[in-house]
């Protein structure tokens, strides 16, 4: 966005989930990268957001992921929480930047960075695109881990969404402590 600036691109995952927390990352990407396939995460197949994930990690100047738990999320609420896990995103970037590129409307100033939101910005800038790959497939990751200790949720499918599957499991077999309980769905007759 700024010529001769080093920027990182801030994006998150799992905000509108009803289980496991919400995941932020931050990328710095070398000004000249070839990464042809990159793009908005919701626009990719996971096999290709899982290619780039490696591409991104080998290639980047800098990159961090940071999380909030469901508790924090309780307690913060989830707009909260999506900006405190970009923050802590970029508190653990080994390069500091110089600006940040936030994806949505919304952050709160931190530590004198100077920032930019951009609305659908993983759209728009790479290193925006390469935050939001980091953060789904770190968390798509820690839901599939999720999986194997709950194996009846189904949490390798839908990573935590409310998906009708979801809903019947939570149904079926109750909700567990990774569940959101302020994202507590109402029963229904």
């Amino acid at each position: 966005m700024y010529k001769g600036v080093l920027e990182a691109g801030c994006d998150e995952a799992g905000r509108g989930c009803l289980a496991g927390p919400v995941y932020a990352a931050a990328v710095i990407l070398p000004p000249r990268i070839r990464l042809p396939l990159l793009d908005d995460s919701k626009k990719l197949k996971e096999s290709i957001r899982d290619i780039l994930r490696k591409q991104i990690e080998k290639k980047a100047i800098a990159w961090a992921v940071g999380i909030c738990t469901e508790r924090e999320i309780e307690k913060y609420n989830i707009l909260n929480c999506s900006i405190l896990a970009m923050q802590r995103a970029v508190l653990k970037l080994e390069t500091k930047p110089d600006h940040l590129l936030i994806d949505g409307n919304r952050f709160n100033p931190f530590d004198l960075y100077k920032f930019t939101t951009v609305i659908k910005g993983d759209g728009k800038y790479r290193n925006i695109a390469a935050a939001s790959i980091l953060a789904k497939t770190h968390r798509d990751e820690y839901m599939k881990n999720l999986s194997l200790e709950h194996p009846d949720y189904g949490f390798e499918k839908h990573k935590g969404y409310g998906t009708a599957q979801h809903v019947r499991a939570i149904d079926e077999f109750g909700y567990l402590d990774c569940h959101r309980k302020t994202f507590i769905l109402k029963k229904r007759k």
